[in-house]
């Protein structure tokens, strides 16, 4: 509660007394101090001059002030891909200081992949000028099942990626805990947290594109189902639904290559530019993801469904998508693009490190008294 505030003021530029933080959460000032030398003890908090830089407005010492220390750790956000491992580098307060990515290609080996991500993670870091033994945790966004030890369950999309103990793999390469969970539910966290499904609660997160998948939040918790495999609408396609979104998006009779987004930007580019063959394909695509969305929609009832994925021009199945689930849905689910687009899981995933964080932060015992909280934040 005293650290939630003391981080709130100095996103807003404040460092508030003792009093101030007493008013805000509603605890006695004795109690407040505890806490607040535990976090100086902890390096989580710091004393400040004045709250804005300028002289204490009274005659008489001016009261102690304090800051929540950003600078105390850092954070990583890792997004691992067919493609591409993007890292983004942030603050305990979420601030995002470096970045770096690497390119794949489907058919590299489970190992290279990893050490792509090893080499993307101290790439990031050095630019941003932060030290290795700075981060204080690590967010994985991957395809697959994952289960809860941080192991792939299953992955079609990466070669040797199931079975894989992927989050012990991490966590000796790059020297912190790591959280791992499945890329789209992990896109829908980073929505939630900085893109278009701030103040939702319950959402579903579309991956479009040649390997469609989704994530879903309820009541603003991941929904990873019984044994993780919720949101995999990619397997749609093999229940006897005939052709795959390779053969769908093609224009010449001849599939797209598969996990080439760029080809689907392409034929997107083109449905824009009022070619008929590109548009038809278009159509196909977005009618067999209006049934893959509403299997969803009809179960989850979410308030919003956000699109997005690594082609450019999805924006542009936002319209006919919403128009199509009105047709198919008992309550039609306001619909938006992505705000965060191919860097959606990274901020997912940076967002999942920082709860883990959090929880520890947020469990710092003031001398001789009880944890502040010692429930996990969203």
């Amino acid at each position: 509660m005293v650290l939630r505030a003391l981080r709130a003021a100095g996103e807003s530029g404040r460092s508030p007394s003792l009093a101030e933080l007493a008013a805000v959460t509603g605890l006695s000032r004795p109690t407040v101090e505890q806490v607040v030398e535990s976090l100086l003890g902890a390096g989580y908090a710091a004393a400040a001059v004045n709250g804005d830089g300028t002289r204490a407005p009274r005659v008489g010492r001016p009261a102690r002030r304090f800051r929540f220390r950003a600078e105390a750790g850092h954070l990583l956000g890792v997004e691992i891909g067919a493609l591409r491992v993007a890292v983004l580098v942030s603050d305990l307060a979420g601030r995002r200081v470096g970045s770096a990515v690497r390119t794949a290609t489907a058919r590299t080996p489970a190992a290279e992949r990893l050490a792509l991500v090893e080499g993307a993670a101290r790439a990031a870091l050095m630019a941003s000028g932060v030290a290795r033994d700075s981060v204080r945790a690590v967010g994985v966004g991957s395809p697959g099942i994952m289960a809860a030890d941080g192991s792939v369950r299953l992955c079609a999309a990466l070669p040797g990626w199931t079975g894989l103990a992927l989050g012990e793999r991490l966590r000796a390469a790059l020297g912190a805990p790591v959280v791992v969970e499945n890329d789209a539910n992990v896109a829908a966290v980073g929505e939630r947290w900085r893109g278009t499904a701030v103040g939702c609660d319950d959402v579903v997160m579309v991956l479009a594109g040649l390997s469609p998948g989704a994530g879903s939040l309820i009541g603003g918790r991941v929904h990873r189902g019984y044994g993780g495999a919720a949101g995999e609408i990619g397997a749609l396609h093999l229940l006897g639904r005939g052709a795959t979104p390779e053969s769908l998006l093609s224009t010449d009779g001849r599939p797209l290559a598969a996990l080439d987004e760029a080809a689907v930007g392409r034929v997107f580019e083109r449905a824009r530019g009022g070619e008929a063959l590109a548009g038809a394909a278009v159509e196909r695509y977005v009618e067999r993801l209006t049934h893959d969305v509403t299997a969803l929609v009809l179960a989850l009832d979410p308030e919003l469904v956000v699109v997005g994925g690594w082609a450019s021009g999805l924006d542009g199945v936002v319209e006919p998508l919403a128009r199509e689930l009105s047709r198919y849905c008992l309550r039609t689910p306001r619909v938006a693009a992505s705000a965060l687009g191919a860097e959606a899981i990274a901020w997912g995933a940076l967002r999942m490190a920082l709860d883990r964080v959090e929880a520890e932060m947020f469990a710092v015992h003031p001398p001789g008294g009880p944890a502040e909280c010692g429930v996990r934040p969203e």
